[in-house]
């Protein structure tokens, strides 16, 4: 099993926009040679075969679920009647197809974009938005789905028969796992979820829905990514921030984390954030121990939990280093057990001279820097709350969110929080570090 050390070694981070989130996207659509002619008598027949799909949905009504699939598709009708299942099983509050696409004239067939809106009662706050490309088919004057397009990124309930595990305060989806396996996951997000509370504050949903789907290549295939990309990384959270797109991702050789948003504070007006997913890669997160995947979890519940408040203008260091901080507490790890390379560089003399970029969180950094840089961003975190108290830190990354723009969310807001402006921030962490890791 991993020690806290390959925790701290394995985090690894992508930056907001690196990656597509989860189920939002629709397939590469490529560069088309133009707009072809539409046919709106068949626009309107595939509108009206989506509404009865999602009514059936709704209602319960496999039978008329599958008087939408193609009667000669054979294989992917029978994996059809699973995925109806595996819906039936989810606490849906909506579901709603919509046809995203014109569709061409003078053919029997017909590929085309089509939007998904769905929300899972008493878990998300807002809608998940997830894209698909399918085919559909006309035959004796009636049209049918057909199946995915070429290269159509899966939904999780499309990838097998699926287990679906409630626990206090977590709802846990898993794909060819064992259910056992999928109640110690369930066990974990529910001790996340308070220990969040207890940093964060209350005003979030205080729910966290987890997908473990079969393997890490299963994994990159819900994220439109190839069957290694995720080596090492044991956790992913995806969804949205208050004004685009980003998803998060930590990990390594042992452990993982995501990138966040939130509630409260500066941004009281703003609208519930849109639901977001835990998205756990059993390869990577089975080789943790106990102390590692309350780590991992903890960290990535932080980030949905603080969604609605990061956006452009939050650094990554602010962002991951408060998911840190939220995270290594829960197991109360020192700061030499939860960055022991970053401990190895101040110990030889080698202080960081500025707090870390985004990019140092990226995919392009090397192991070791990444490494460092999340030391560095969790400890700039916890000198913010052991000098100015825990309270000022969750002030200080809720302002920063409510920030016009990425240069009043640090040396402004800094001062506004702190009273001190960014270069005497800098000076005192860079003390910190040299007095908690020299």
């Amino acid at each position: 099993m991993a020690g806290v050390a390959g925790v701290r070694t394995a985090v690894l981070g992508l930056c907001a926009g690196l990656l597509a989130a989860l189920l939002a996207g629709c397939g590469d659509d490529g560069d088309r040679a133009g707009p072809p002619a539409a046919d709106p008598a068949a626009a309107r027949a595939l509108g009206d075969l989506l509404r009865q799909r999602s009514a059936a949905v709704r209602d319960g009504d496999e039978a008329a679920f599958l008087r939408t699939v193609d009667p000669q598709s054979g294989p992917y009708r029978r994996e059809q009647r699973t995925v109806f299942r595996n819906l039936d099983a989810l606490p849906l509050a909506a579901w709603t197809l919509r046809l995203d696409d014109p569709v061409p004239a003078g053919t029997g067939h017909a590929t085309a974009d089509v939007r998904l809106r769905y929300r899972l009662r008493g878990y998300d706050p807002g809608d998940v938005t997830a894209g698909r490309r399918l085919e559909f088919v006309r035959r004796d004057g009636r049209w049918y789905v057909a199946g995915p397009a070429p290269g159509s990124r899966p939904q999780p309930w499309e990838q097998g028969p699926m287990t679906v595990v409630r626990g206090t305060h977590s709802l846990v989806l898993g794909v060819g796992r064992p259910e056992a396996e999928l109640r110690g996951v369930a066990a974990v997000a529910d001790r996340a979820v308070p220990d969040v509370s207890a940093a964060w504050g209350r005003g979030w949903a205080r729910r966290v829905v987890v997908l473990v789907p079969a393997s890490q290549a299963a994994m990159g295939e819900l994220l439109g990514a190839g069957p290694t990309d995720y080596a090492g990384i044991a956790a992913v959270t995806t969804g949205r921030t208050g004004t685009g797109t980003n998803t998060g991702a930590n990990a390594s050789t042992s452990a993982n984390t995501g990138t966040g948003p939130g509630q409260g504070g500066g941004n009281r007006n703003r609208a519930p954030g849109p639901a977001d997913r835990v998205l756990v890669n059993p390869d990577a997160y089975g080789t943790l121990g106990a102390a590692g995947r309350r780590i991992v979890l903890t960290h990535e519940t932080t980030h949905v939990a603080t969604r609605a408040h990061t956006t452009p203008a939050t650094p990554l260091w602010l962002s991951e280093g408060f998911a840190d901080w939220v995270g290594f507490g829960s197991a109360a790890r020192g700061p030499r057990a939860g960055a022991p390379e970053l401990a190895r560089a101040v110990a030889a003399g080698r202080v960081p001279r500025d707090l870390p970029a985004d990019g140092d969180f990226g995919r392009a950094a090397d192991g070791d820097r990444l490494a460092r840089a999340y030391g560095e961003a969790w400890l700039a975190c916890r000198m913010v709350a052991d000098e100015w108290g825990a309270d000022r830190l969750v002030a200080l990354y809720r302002a920063a969110g409510a920030a016009r723009s990425r240069a009043q969310a640090v040396g402004p807001v800094l001062r506004a929080e702190l009273g001190v402006g960014l270069d005497g921030f800098t000076e005192r962490w860079r003390d910190y570090l040299k007095r908690e890791l020299g």
